[in-house]
């Protein structure tokens, strides 16, 4: 027992921040369901990034969604102190008992003394100012030496102030919506695919040092196609995704459908949820796969397993064996860009990855 608890029923509004990128934020889902199914009567609000909120805007278990636009910046002083300002009243007006903080953004102390909640819990900063150290009630500690899940890792702001969730609560949470289901059932009618009748490859990262190599990719998609798989290629709208997408294309021999660049974050989620297996690299897409249920491939290389892999759902891991120096965190081999453990992962690895979650097609 938690010797300093909140005791949740005197808790009637939380207010949960995340202020990093997709991936992250659809990770702390599972802290908005734990939140509801241990005080049902509460009110749950998020604070992200607005390019974040999809990941959160159609969870069951939330009330409100604020967002912070990083834009905000780039309109000038006046232009920027107004619109923290309106946000500020707007979060004021809310009255919140609890804040919970789930990363080191310097905004969490300012919005715990400006809010004056009762409550605020924050991860514990190895050599913290006093300001931040005075700004809230409960500090719960990052991991030294060992290794946890990011959700794990979120869910112990909860452990901290005495909730401990059960498992039911720790799945994550991505509900596409009416609109983004509907879209998607007329993508796949007009490509002629059924649900469950195709693999879904995302090969792209915002972070190049994550992608698997274009031919590689391309070598995988002609394999499977061979055995008799429909492939469905993936990717964001940005230029360099683009071109590696195009550069895939045009070394297959296969022709995979390509919805690359032409599905919102809700409708990404919609298709993934129709694929029979996802394969990717550790990216926003990969966590996705796994809210909406799908086996997942993961490439890892310089980023941890441990930390990001698919959660709560049948996957399997593809990483190097041969490199002892990952997983080392670096934006490719001595910031290259470029990551060996990654670049050098064989296509015979992926496949039999995918092979081990779902069978190939009956010829």
């Amino acid at each position: 027992m938690v010797a300093d608890a909140i005791d949740f029923a005197d808790v009637r509004r939380v207010l949960v921040t995340k202020l990093r990128h997709h991936g992250d934020v659809l990770l702390a889902s599972p802290v908005l369901s734990a939140l509801a199914a241990h005080a049902p009567g509460i009110e749950i609000d998020a604070l992200v990034y607005s390019e974040t909120a999809p990941m959160l805007e159609n969870h069951p278990a939330l009330t409100n969604l604020y967002t912070i636009d990083r834009s905000w910046k780039r309109q000038g002083v006046f232009q920027q102190a107004k619109q923290e300002w309106a946000l500020l009243r707007t979060l004021r007006q809310r009255r919140y008992d609890l804040l919970v903080h789930l990363t080191e953004h310097p905004r969490g102390a300012w919005l715990r003394r400006a809010l004056r909640t009762r409550y605020g819990v924050a991860p514990k900063r190895a050599g913290a100012s006093r300001f931040w150290s005075h700004s809230f009630t409960h500090f719960y500690a990052l991991p030294r030496g060992t290794r946890r899940h990011t959700v794990e890792l979120n869910l112990d702001a909860l452990r901290r102030v005495g909730l401990h969730p059960q498992d039911d609560a720790k799945r994550l949470q991505l509900v596409p919506g009416a609109e983004a289901e509907a879209r998607i059932d007329a993508l796949l009618a007009a490509h002629q695919l059924e649900a469950g009748g195709f693999v879904q490859l995302h090969p792209g990262s915002r972070w190049l040092f994550k992608c698997w190599p274009a031919p590689r990719v391309a070598e995988l998609i002609d394999r499977l196609a061979a055995e008799g798989e429909r492939l469905v290629l993936t990717g964001a709208p940005d230029p360099r995704e683009a071109a590696m997408i195009a550069d895939i294309v045009g070394r297959t021999r296969a022709r995979p459908d390509d919805l690359s660049g032409q599905l919102s974050l809700l409708e990404l989620a919609a298709l993934t949820a129709r694929a029979k297996a996802f394969i990717g690299v550790d990216s926003a897409p990969m966590h996705i796969a796994a809210a909406m249920g799908v086996p997942a491939v993961a490439l890892f290389g310089p980023s941890g397993e441990t930390e990001w892999s698919p959660w709560m759902v049948s996957h399997r891991i593809v990483a190097s064996t041969v490199h002892p120096c990952r997983p080392c965190g670096n934006d490719g081999c001595g910031g290259s860009k470029v990551s060996d453990c990654l670049t050098t992962l064989p296509v015979s690895d992926v496949h039999a990855a995918l092979r081990a979650l779902v069978p190939a097609p009956a010829q």
